[in-house]
């Protein structure tokens, strides 16, 4: 049995095939039905006949795998040069953004190899090699990645002492939720594009405040505050009194010390907010590095909110984006998995002492 250049397949597979047609041989000797066989292997019938007529003619070694029918354009060790080459990023090859097409690889294999792929045979390559296409997770250029490593680790010293002293590791963080749906998608008559018609005026309506809490030992806990752009001040979001009254509702619920993790946003880090924290002696304050923010787990609740509740809907008006953003955070204060699953994505999992 052969299959031309390996049939797409990587070496497990090709084993696991092999085993397959193994066991049919050992089947035909017991003079079992082709259908029966193909039922039991979920293969079918066909594949079964062609192995019975290669079984009979040439005895069980007909069935086992001869290799692939010719040699592949790149050996392992030339993937290998090849994946040094796709590590450097595309700007190293003299494209002008950092992502990797197939027709690109196409051009490196040319110019590297000297070889002619098509771009189903790149894929067909990457795949075979563990490769798969997937959306990248962007980070900042002006992020400072020895500073970030740093932080990483204060932040899990933090988390030890938090378990330690009994206290709450709270994370804070804002976003925005505007009328302006995202992608969302609509049936309609082939050839005619459906319109959705939504309110262009106003790109932001309405501002949300999360707190994830964690302590171990205790099921995770969810809290946050919404705040609508019209607001007696004029102000479209949230004052340094707001995070304060927020907190200290954090604190009463909670029933234990906080220790408070935010971002560097400059409401945070206002006179009046440093004068209050100070005098709190329930209250510890930690400023996540610059343009970290898959260091803070209300992060990748935004994430599961956009991708579940806010997903593929358009909001008729100001009032019905509210309920949305309202009812999926409700739907997330009762997932303890989904919050903890968000936590474990930082690196960051505190231990009882």
């Amino acid at each position: 049995m052969r299959y031309a250049q390996g049939g797409g397949l990587t070496a497990e597979r090709r084993a696991f095939r092999e085993r397959v047609r193994r066991e049919a041989a050992e089947r035909f000797a017991r003079g079992e039905e082709n259908a029966v066989i193909a039922h039991d292997l979920r293969v079918s019938v066909r594949s079964v006949q062609r192995w019975h007529r290669a079984w009979a003619e040439g005895g069980a070694s007909a069935l086992a795998s001869k290799g692939p029918a010719s040699l592949p354009l790149l050996s392992e060790e030339l993937f290998a040069v090849l994946e040094r080459e796709l590590d450097k990023g595309p700007l190293a090859h003299g494209w002008p953004d950092p992502t990797w097409t197939l027709s690109r690889i196409k051009t490196v294999i040319g110019r590297r190899f000297h070889k002619s792929y098509t771009v189903q045979g790149v894929a067909a390559l990457l795949k075979r090699h563990g490769w798969s296409c997937q959306m990248p997770a962007g980070r900042a250029i002006e992020r400072d990645e020895a500073a970030v490593r740093l932080g990483e680790g204060d932040l899990a010293a933090r988390g030890r002492t938090a378990a330690a002293l009994g206290a709450w590791l709270v994370f804070e963080d804002e976003a925005g939720f505007s009328m302006t749906p995202p992608t969302c998608r609509t049936w309609a008559r082939r050839g005619r594009t459906p319109v959705v018609r939504v309110r262009g005026r106003s790109r932001r309506r309405l501002s949300i405040a999360a707190l994830a809490c964690y302590r171990p030992g205790r099921a995770s806990r969810l809290l946050f505050r919404p705040s609508a752009d019209a607001r007696p001040d004029g102000r479209k979001s949230f004052a340094w009194t707001d995070y304060r009254d927020l907190i200290r509702a954090a604190h009463t619920q909670l029933g234990g010390p906080i220790v408070l993790v935010w971002d560097n946003l400059n409401t945070h880090l206002t006179a009046g907010m440093r004068r209050w924290s100070a005098g709190q002696d329930w209250l510890t304050i930690y400023q996540l590095p610059a343009y970290a923010p898959d260091l803070n787990p209300v992060e990748g609740i935004w994430s599961v909110l956009r991708r579940t509740t806010l997903a593929n809907r358009a909001f008729a008006d100001p009032q019905d984006l509210i309920t949305a953003v309202r009812r999926g955070l409700r739907q997330l204060q009762y997932r303890h998995d989904v919050l903890d699953g968000c936590l474990t994505g930082t690196g960051l999992v505190p231990t009882p002492p």
